[in-house]
């Protein structure tokens, strides 16, 4: 009788190679409300125009707000950078990090309310000038918080497959969509009196800090997946040697050197124009102190197609989309020609379609971006291309902000 040779492989790598499931996209939920999470904030400062133009009427209220933020988080991300060639205490924990950016989010978005409660105690009908300095250094205590979640997460997610960047991006989008929708309800259900105002953004603000509170569990749940540990330990077993953050930067940088240069572009452009063009400098007579609102609410539903667009169709080249983000500075003509163009131009159909292509460009351009850099170089690198590809937008929402008050000189 012939023996049977069952030939067994318990080599424990190769069963370690075993890709886990993610078990009812857990995984990726999590990374898509993570990625929604940390624009929360920015999304609810931004999307209460109507609210802080009133308290404060002669302030630029988007303006001031995108410099003050932006300049925050372009400050903690180029620190995260630079911190190794300072420093040698190691950096905390992606976890830590989130949490405690996460924390910061939740006391800037109650303060808000706070304020409100005091000066309503006041019987103050417009917002004082010590609490119009205390709001925009919430706003600024958010840029921080962005800065540190953000370049955190982006970065952590850069060495995961493709589908969680994709993730984290449509999250960025939906951020902005459901803060809308949110900002939408709380004033439509109220009167439009002096008091429902109040009332409603209090309502707004306490539920936008309700949604920061449940990404701080996201994140602590996370790390404890077993499809996460695979692919962070494969990561770490691939790289050849550790490359802290801020180690050969620039030599990574000059990798990406034409990926970077698009997302400053893309951003520039986009912020520019959004928020504070689409709030101040365009008005309707039909839907009054709606109109604002109804603009950002456009460019976020724009913003949260084009970053959904990438789970149908993502290039395999990237020079195709480097070349389209270029191409977006033909917006600042149309944009302009609705304050200086025919009359048809500045009515309220042609605002609303250019809005939207705004949005939609922007959303789709950013996440193919954010999705091909971190292919492109070895694993060992990809976190800090994540950062700094999250560094380069964000330098280029500062620029875009900057450039946004030129529109008041036109």
């Amino acid at each position: 009788m012939e023996s049977l040779n069952l030939k067994v492989d318990m080599n424990p790598n190769k069963i370690h190679d075993v890709e886990p499931k993610d078990t009812y996209r857990i995984a990726y939920m999590i990374h898509f409300f993570l990625g929604a999470g940390y624009l929360v904030p920015w999304n609810a400062f931004i999307t209460a125009v109507d609210y802080f133009q009133y308290l404060y009427p002669t302030k630029h209220i988007n303006k001031v707000f995108s410099v003050g933020y932006m300049s925050a988080a372009v400050t903690v991300l180029l620190t995260l950078l630079c911190w190794p060639k300072s420093c040698r205490i190691q950096l905390p924990s992606v976890r830590t990090r989130m949490n405690v950016g996460q924390a910061l989010f939740i006391s800037a978005l109650m303060v808000a309310p706070v304020t409100d409660w005091i000066d309503h105690g006041n019987q103050s009908e417009i917002g004082s000038n010590v609490a119009f300095v205390v709001l925009v250094s919430m706003v600024m205590v958010s840029g921080l918080a962005d800065g540190l979640v953000g370049g955190s997460l982006v970065g952590a997610t850069g060495e995961l497959p493709g589908r969680y960047m994709q993730a984290v991006f449509a999250g960025n989008a939906t951020a902005g969509l459901m803060v809308s929708i949110l900002r939408i309800i709380t004033k439509g259900s109220l009167p439009h009196t002096q008091k429902g105002l109040r009332t409603s953004t209090q309502i707004y603000f306490v539920f936008s800090a309700l949604i920061v509170l449940i990404c701080v569990i996201c994140t602590n749940v996370l790390d404890k997946l077993p499809v996460i540990r695979y692919y962070r330990n494969k990561s770490r077993n691939e790289a050849t040697g550790h490359m802290a953050i801020g180690t050969h930067f620039w030599v990574v940088v000059k990798k990406i050197r034409w990926f970077i240069t698009a997302g400053l572009v893309i951003y520039i452009v986009s912020l520019s124009i959004f928020p504070g063009y689409l709030s101040e400098n365009v008005s309707s007579d039909y839907f009054k102190d709606w109109y604002p609102i109804i603009l950002i609410t456009t460019f976020n539903v724009g913003d949260f197609l084009g970053k959904c667009l990438t789970a149908i169709y993502l290039p395999r080249r990237s020079k195709g989309a480097i070349w389209c983000c270029m191409a977006r500075v033909v917006f600042y003509p149309l944009f302009m020609g609705c304050i200086h163009g025919p009359k048809w131009m500045s009515s309220e159909l042609p605002v609303i379609v250019l809005t939207l292509m705004l949005g939609v460009s922007n959303g789709y351009l950013t996440s193919v971006l954010m999705i091909l850099a971190p292919k492109s170089v070895p694993v060992e690198e990809s976190e800090v291309v994540g950062i700094a590809m999250e560094t380069s937008l964000v330098v280029g929402l500062v620029v875009g902000s900057a450039f946004g008050w030129l529109w008041n000189l036109l």
